[in-house]
């Protein structure tokens, strides 16, 4: 996800809860500021005494020639670097983004500079600081940032054995995001391919959609989550950030508020794609949905071999999911 700061240099309150409101991540105040900024709620400060410490944390520098671009790139890879272009030059942006790969983020005077800034090079640098005195500008500024999304590739799977298991804990994953039809989780047995679960967005005669929710799967599963990492179902908790993708493969980072764990009868799925055999054991119920290529739910209880369904494959290993390039069996 990018990084969205605001520049509060000088101080003005108004900036600041403008900021706060908009969901950036961090606010850059003079000096002795943070006390004042986080009585009107929780944000990160950039200042001597705030959460980002300029000189050990972040590092503001100047880019006026080629002097400059090599002083960036000198500074250490696990410090961030933001980067005023004084005379708005975009090769030095490209130059960093090949000598330094990450921590990069600009600061930028409006929301087309920020777009331009995080599509650079298709990868784009890490984040942008907004410094501004309009508060629309900040939120504009934060409706671009917060949409640029991870594009997951989906492709169809065949359907080929549907079982029907005995009792085991599933995972009901409630998050703080309304979903709509064709979106959902990818959930997968093995850390080699997930499928796309579909959210509880489907009306039902005899039970109330619940459009935040997607009934997962068992507790074993992994989750594909944002940054290409996973998760056990089991593992996550109110406040964990989860991954919402739709049928085109778009996704979106949204946040638990609760997860239910309960004794439920089960089923597996399996599912072949790219000479790949994948599976998932899920929720034996009319109510629980994978997704067809073309955005359809389609309740598990009617699969049968030869359906298709929409599903993400991965090639690495995961080693406490992170992805590792290692020989992995998973059966």
């Amino acid at each position: 996800m990018k990084k969205f700061w605001v520049n509060v240099i000088p101080y003005e309150k108004e900036l600041a809860i403008a900021a706060l409101e908009s969901g950036a991540e961090a606010v850059v105040l003079p000096d002795g500021q943070s006390k004042t900024v986080r009585q009107f709620g929780k944000i990160k400060t950039v200042e001597t005494d705030g959460d980002i410490k300029p000189g050990a944390d972040v590092e503001f520098i100047d880019i006026t020639g080629k002097a400059d671009e090599d002083k960036a790139a000198s500074v250490p890879a696990d410090k961030i670097v933001v980067l005023n272009m004084l005379d708005w030059t975009i090769i030095p942006i490209e130059n960093l983004l090949a000598r330094r790969g990450k921590n990069i983020m600009v600061q930028v005077e409006n929301c087309e500079q920020a777009k331009l800034m995080v599509e650079i090079l298709e990868k784009g640098v890490d984040g942008v600081v907004l410094k501004t005195k309009d508060v629309n500008e900040i939120k504009k500024c934060a409706d671009i940032i917060q949409g640029i999304c991870e594009k997951i590739e989906l492709i169809p799977a065949e359907i080929t054995k549907t079982k029907q298991l005995g009792m085991g804990d599933r995972a009901c994953l409630d998050t703080c995001t309304q979903m709509i039809p064709g979106e959902g989780m990818l959930v997968g047995n093995t850390a080699s391919g997930f499928f796309l679960v579909h959210s509880e967005s489907i009306d039902n005669p005899y039970v109330a959609s619940r459009p935040f929710r997607v009934n997962a799967g068992a507790v074993h599963a992994y989750t594909l989550s944002p940054s290409s990492k996973t998760k056990y179902l089991a593992d996550l908790k109110a406040g964990d950030e989860v991954m919402i993708v739709d049928f085109h493969g778009k996704s979106q980072i949204a946040y638990l508020g609760r997860n239910k764990i309960e004794k439920r009868p089960m089923m597996l799925i399996e599912a072949q794609a790219q000479n790949q055999q994948i599976s998932l054991v899920l929720q034996n119920a009319e109510t629980i949905r994978l997704v067809s290529p073309d955005g359809k739910a389609v309740s598990v209880t009617t699969l049968k071999p030869g359906d298709s369904v929409l599903v993400h494959i991965e090639k690495a290993g995961r080693h406490f999911g992170m992805k590792v390039d290692e020989t992995l069996i998973e059966r």
